[in-house]
């Protein structure tokens, strides 16, 4: 594949047929594909923890409530005992941050959390524990074989939709009603 066909700042949308209990009905953005593979975080599955619980293993203060009771995401079955913040990009620099977009930034490093913690961190920010991934070639074979639909990442989705409107809503910019697919349909 050529630099172009690979799907970085994309969403990746889970099929109706799509069965692993791991992605059922999941959006999930998609922050590194190349020949290697590809690294996604799912954006709309609440582990029940907010950050409140986050910053009381970290040992991190914050006294802002709404802050604390922001939630935490299962970005994926791979390393969930790890942090991952996918966020607006702003002036500040994070230890463990690589850039997705020229607007989007995963950081991985606990400065993030200390800022966000003290509201000097990014804009907009979701925090995920763990993320998606897949060996060289498995994404475009799945994709081939109707697992996944992607589309180009829209901010009000990942930030301002409601999680559990996130799924549709992702579907929706390509003009598909994803609760009406069967499990035929897809890439041709």
């Amino acid at each position: 594949m050529t630099t172009s066909q690979y799907l970085n700042n994309q969403l990746l949308i889970a099929m109706p047929a799509l069965a692993d209990s791991n992605f059922s009905h999941t959006v999930s953005y998609l922050c590194q594909h190349n020949e290697d593979g590809a690294l996604a975080i799912v954006i709309n599955r609440p582990t029940g923890m907010t950050l409140a619980d986050i910053f009381e293993q970290m040992g991190i203060e914050s006294s802002s409530q709404e802050i604390q009771q922001t939630p935490v995401f299962l970005g994926g079955p791979v390393q969930q005992e790890r942090g991952f913040i996918i966020h607006s990009k702003q002036s500040t620099e994070w230890e463990a941050s690589i850039p997705v977009s020229d607007d989007i930034m995963l950081t991985s490093s606990r400065d993030i959390l200390e800022a966000i913690a003290n509201n000097e961190g990014p804009e907009h920010y979701l925090v995920a524990l763990g993320y998606a991934g897949w060996g060289e070639g498995q994404l475009e074979k799945e994709i081939l074989s109707n697992a996944w639909l992607n589309t180009p990442f829209q901010s009000e989705i990942l930030f301002n939709t409601p999680v559990k409107q996130r799924w549709v809503a992702a579907a929706n910019q390509l003009g598909i009603d994803i609760n009406k697919l069967s499990a035929v349909a897809g890439h041709g």
